[in-house]
């Protein structure tokens, strides 16, 4: 399973302050899946990470593969600002991710569902005990 890993995500595992978050990151990193991130959210860690977290974030990176924006990615996520810009507030990064997760068939990990309206983005759900 190829599986999205929203910003919000991330920025929990990088900075090791949810339990539940790193437990589930634990389980994931052992698994079969394949944890893959947007260009967006590397550009909105790098952007918002402090100089001291750096080179976590560098090996954070190192351990996903970043899934590029292509023309199929831009043209849905055009779609998605058309119909979700007004109603939702959708944000181009917002409408980037969910049309990666949605052209790779991945499902997205995210705590913020509520930035994804979109029927066709499928949601991760927490590792079961």
């Amino acid at each position: 399973m190829k599986l999205l890993i929203d910003s919000d995500i991330l920025i929990e595992v990088s900075r090791g302050r949810d339990p539940m978050v790193i437990r589930d990151w634990k389980a994931l990193s052992v698994s079969s899946s394949v944890l893959s991130c947007s260009p967006v959210t590397v550009a909105e860690l790098w952007h918002g990470g402090l100089p001291e977290e750096r080179d976590a974030l560098e090996d954070l990176f190192a351990a996903l593969l970043c899934l590029p924006v292509d023309h199929s990615i831009g043209r849905l996520a055009g779609d998605y600002l058309r119909r979700y810009r007004r109603s939702y507030s959708l944000a181009l990064g917002d409408a980037l991710i969910a049309a990666t997760s949605t052209v790779h068939s991945a499902p997205l990990w995210t705590r913020n569902r509520k930035h994804y309206p979109m029927r066709e983005v499928s949601f991760w759900d927490r590792v079961v005990e």
